[in-house]
């Protein structure tokens, strides 16, 4: 009977360690430190912008929304667009009574104000004569214009009920009149002939650049006594504040359905709110974005081209090595991966560093300035991510193309 012939042992599969792998792959970085640095510059400058681009919107978003939110999230202005009328049918202007019929037929009116124009020439301090405007509004005109009182007070309910012949001024118009804001306090201007005593001064909470209806020389008086100087009971504009800004818009359609309903069907009323400007502003930051990101993304396409480069020039100059450890039991995944790290760590000290240069720019603005710049962590996150893919994928070709080497050829190579 034959004797069975023991087979001999299996070899062992060797084991790929990536430890190992990446420590070699340091070992070659730290050999050729002026070239993977030179290839990982475009890695920092890509990752870097990508961050300071994500900043920049944020920055442009926050800036923008502050300066509606200072204006008022929360309002909503309706004023007489157009009409027919001839000397038989009179303009038909809102009143008074428009407002308070909204107030009563709308829920969630938080507070309401009129605005009546008033033009009067006065004489400054200096002796000269100037056109200033007075505007007769109510005490909730403060909060529906959200305004900041630099000195003194606003008149309230209580100078509207008993028609006291109060003003506020503009910072503009108390500095020209007795040269500061609390040196206006307990003066008075006459308006067409009636005294006004300045109790307070105020500016608007962001510069709406003579955009709005007050100007730098405007003065507010109550609304009750603004009635002196009228004919007709008519106002410009009447602005409403909502309780909720998720309101907004349809407090403003059912605003714009009472007024209309209250006055003849040819003439036009506008309500308008805030919510379509942040819209506009907030594509406008997205369109922005977008341009800045594709820079950076080709900044990053150019750096990805580059480590590609370097790393089939790296190829070609190890392809005695690579038959080496190919002849001491090196298979073509431990080659491919050996290559793909080398090109991962460029790209991830590159991003790192990026990162690093991309986060101090707007930490250092925080630090030495008291404007507080957003920063994005996830645009940290995302920008580390884009460094490694950039590193795999152009990564890729190279390393493939060393796994594929011939070991006999590459021992034969000089």
């Amino acid at each position: 009977m034959p004797t069975a012939v023991a087979s001999p042992p299996a070899r062992p599969k060797p084991q790929l360690v990536f430890g190992e792998i990446f420590s070699f792959a340091f070992d070659t970085f730290r050999s050729n430190k002026v070239r993977f640095l030179l290839t990982a510059l475009g890695m920092m400058i890509g990752t870097a912008s990508l961050i300071l681009v994500a900043t920049i919107s944020l920055t442009g978003k926050q800036y923008v929304l502050n300066l509606i939110q200072g204006i008022g999230t929360n309002m909503v202005e309706v004023e007489y667009q157009a009409g027919e009328h001839s000397a038989e049918s009179a303009s038909d202007d809102l009143t008074i009574d428009d407002m308070r019929a909204v107030q009563l037929q709308v829920s969630g009116i938080a507070a309401a104000s009129p605005v009546v124009p008033v033009y009067e020439r006065i004489a400054l301090g200096n002796g000269k004569e100037r056109d200033i405007q007075a505007l007769g509004v109510e005490p909730a005109y403060l909060q529906v214009r959200n305004l900041v009182v630099l000195a003194g007070r606003f008149f309230d309910e209580q100078d509207s009920q008993a028609h006291n012949k109060v003003a506020v001024v503009t910072q503009k118009l108390g500095e020209d009149l007795y040269g500061s804001c609390q040196n206006a306090l307990a003066n008075t201007v006459k308006l067409n002939g009636l005294p006004f005593s300045i109790i307070g001064c105020f500016r608007e909470r962001v510069d709406t650049f003579g955009q709005s209806e007050v100007t730098d020389r405007t003065m507010l008086i109550p609304y009750s006594v603004s009635r002196y100087f009228q004919e007709k009971p008519s106002v410009r504009q009447i602005y409403f504040s909502a309780t909720d800004a998720s309101e907004v818009v349809p407090i403003t359609n059912q605003i714009q359905r009472v007024i209309q309903s209250r006055h003849r069907p040819n003439s036009v009323y506008r309500a308008q709110n805030l919510t379509q400007l942040l819209a506009v502003a907030d594509k406008t930051a997205n369109a922005l974005t977008a341009i800045l990101l594709a820079v950076s993304f080709v900044v990053l396409l150019v750096s990805g081209i580059g480590i590609m480069n370097i790393m089939l020039a790296t190829v070609s100059a190890r392809i005695r090595e690579i038959g080496i450890r190919k002849a001491l039991g090196a298979t073509n995944r431990e080659i491919r991966f050996q290559f793909l790290s080398e090109a991962i760590l460029i790209s991830l000290i590159g991003g790192v560093i990026g990162i690093v240069v991309g986060l101090a720019i707007p930490f250092s603005i925080r630090f030495l300035t008291e404007y507080r710049v957003p920063i994005s962590g996830l645009s940290a996150i995302i920008a580390i991510v884009v460094s490694s893919l950039v590193g795999i994928i152009f990564g890729t070709i190279p390393a493939t193309r060393a796994a594929q080497l011939d070991p006999v050829e590459s021992l034969r190579y000089e």
